[in-house]
């Protein structure tokens, strides 16, 4: 039944259909969104809830994975329209003040950045509420459990609902109804003894299906978890490798690229080539792996 009440939101991000998903939650007297996308991307958001005959009012409860642009950007406008913010306590500062949020992203993004992302409005603090590790929020005499999952980023949530997991990105990139799947690695936080810790408590759980943001809803569960593990140790074994030359970011960023297609990404057809570039970008992957080994690893 829980599969049932769950509505995946093709945000179509820059027209590439399966990029991003908002998931629409079904309950018997209102609907939850879980990740509310980029900004750029409400014009989609309202056009698919008007088709399910919902208008963004009616959106009371958000929860958001993690504050990155691609899966929060629209919060602040959700709130605008009455809906509470369910967000990781790391993350809630930046969501009310999105100042130093933004200076990071624009730094990463250049002049892409309000191409891509849009304008990210601020959440007031009376539409924020901050749920603890582990705790069950009770919405429509429904349970949503946030559960603390870093590795990706230190303000991660994944939520579980009714069996199903959705799992922002410590659940990695699927894309096209493919068994390949990436791990996303950006910097500042990308952690892989973390991350791994995260996926094996997952691992734990009893899921029905896991619902990566980029994208859909699998129930290859085990498979999913097994491909993200063994890829984390691969990743791990090839950078312990990689570094003891001391490349510069830019020679990183080139072998990456090279193992990345190693690992499956050339293989796809190529009509889901293009998604990497704003999904999961070598540069920035590389950019992200290259500063845990100095910040982190090496500390």
């Amino acid at each position: 039944m829980s599969l049932e009440r769950v509505v995946t939101i093709d945000l179509n991000f820059f027209g590439f259909p399966g990029a991003i998903a908002s998931y629409l939650v079904h309950l018997p007297h209102q609907a939850v969104l879980i990740e509310p996308g980029p900004a750029t991307t409400i014009p989609t958001l309202k056009q698919t809830l008007a088709d399910l005959d919902l208008t963004p009012s009616d959106i009371r409860d958000v929860f958001i994975t993690h504050i990155h642009l691609d899966h929060a950007g629209a919060a602040g406008w959700l709130a605008e329209q009455g809906a509470t913010i369910h967000v990781h306590p790391k993350g809630a500062p930046h969501l009310i003040n999105p100042e130093k949020l933004l200076q990071s992203a624009s730094r990463i993004y250049g002049e892409f950045m309000d191409t891509l992302w849009g304008e990210f409005k601020p959440v007031s603090e009376s539409n924020i509420h901050i749920p603890q590790d582990n705790e069950r929020v009770s919405i429509d005499g429904f349970s949503f459990q946030v559960l603390d999952t870093p590795g990706h980023s230190n303000h991660h949530y994944s939520i579980l609902f009714e069996g199903v997991l959705f799992s922002g990105d410590i659940g990695g990139i699927r894309v096209g109804n493919t068994p390949h799947i990436e791990l996303p690695t950006p910097p500042p936080e990308f952690n892989p003894q973390t991350w791994r810790a995260s996926l094996l408590r997952l691992q734990e759980l009893e899921l029905r299906a896991i619902a990566p943001t980029h994208f859909g809803i699998y129930t290859d569960v085990q498979y999913h978890l097994d491909h993200l593990l063994r890829q984390l140790d691969q990743l791990e074994e090839w950078l312990e490798t990689q570094m003891s030359s001391n490349p510069s970011i830019e020679e990183l960023s080139e072998a990456l690229g090279q193992w990345l297609n190693a690992q499956g990404r050339s293989q796809l057809p190529q009509s889901y080539q293009p998604y990497f570039t704003y999904l999961n970008p070598t540069w920035m992957s590389a950019a992200g792996i290259y500063r845990y080994w100095h910040k982190v690893r090496q500390a």
